[in-house]
């Protein structure tokens, strides 16, 4: 699956566009690969929406941040995940590193 995945990345990469959206983009990559995606992606003259957990990958990619925090608050922040995260923690104090559950919201009509 990780080989087959690589290609159509390859493919969709090479094609370009405007918008590119990739969800965990660096899950099964090897490093020459995730280098090449990272290249690939600092040359796309589109906009990348990249949705993942690996945090190194966004610190050295990202420039906005749009972060789900705790009790379903939406943060938008102009800068990279290391700035974010310094920011968070000056917004937040202690509680910046702390898991929160999401607060669920019964849905009206």
């Amino acid at each position: 699956g990780g080989e087959r995945n690589r290609v159509h990345m390859a493919k969709m990469l090479k094609q370009g566009g405007n918008v590119l959206l990739l969800d965990e983009p660096t899950n099964d990559l090897d490093v020459e690969t995730l280098g090449a995606l990272e290249e690939a992606i600092e040359n796309f003259a589109g906009c990348a929406v990249i949705i993942s957990h690996d945090r190194f990958f966004l610190d050295r990619l990202a420039t906005h941040i749009l972060a789900f925090e705790g009790n379903s608050h939406v943060e938008w922040f102009e800068g990279n995940f290391e700035a974010y995260e310094e920011d968070k923690r000056r917004r937040l104090g202690d509680a910046a590193d702390r898991p929160t559950r999401l607060a669920y919201k019964k849905l009206t009509r």
